[in-house]
C-alpha cells in the first residue's frame, strides 16, 4: 500500500484524509494525491461526518476514538487526523487487513 498519506512522529502518526460524507456505506478507498479516501454514511451537518470518520477509523484501527484527534479540516473534505501511540506501520497494516 502506498503510505504517502501517513506521517509518523515520536507521539503517533498523522493521517491525511479526503472525506466523502453521505456515502452509501462506510469504506476505505484508494490513496489519491497523498490523501487516503474514506467514505462515511454520516451527513456533513453539525460535525456528524467528522464524528462518523473518527468512529469508523477507530473501529478500523482497533483503537479507542479518544486516541484519534481531528487536527485540521473541521469544515473541509481535506482533513488531517492524529492517531496517538500508533506507528505508520501499525496503521498501514490495519488498513491493508480491512
Amino acid at each position: 500500500m502506498n503510505t504517502s498519506f501517513l506521517r509518523e512522529n515520536s507521539d503517533g502518526t498523522y493521517i491525511s484524509v479526503r472525506l466523502q460524507p453521505r456515502a452509501s456505506k462506510n469504506q476505505i478507498g484508494p490513496v489519491q494525491e497523498n490523501e487516503l479516501k474514506i467514505s462515511v454514511t454520516a451527513p456533513p451537518v453539525d460535525s456528524a461526518a467528522n464524528e462518523g470518520l473518527v468512529r469508523f477509523l477507530a473501529e478500523t484501527l482497533n483503537c479507542s476514538p479518544s486516541k484519534i484527534q481531528l487536527v485540521r479540516g473541521q469544515t473541509s473534505r481535506h482533513k488531517l487526523l492524529f492517531v496517538a501511540g500508533s506507528t505508520a506501520a501499525q496503521i498501514s497494516g490495519a488498513l491493508e487487513a480491512r
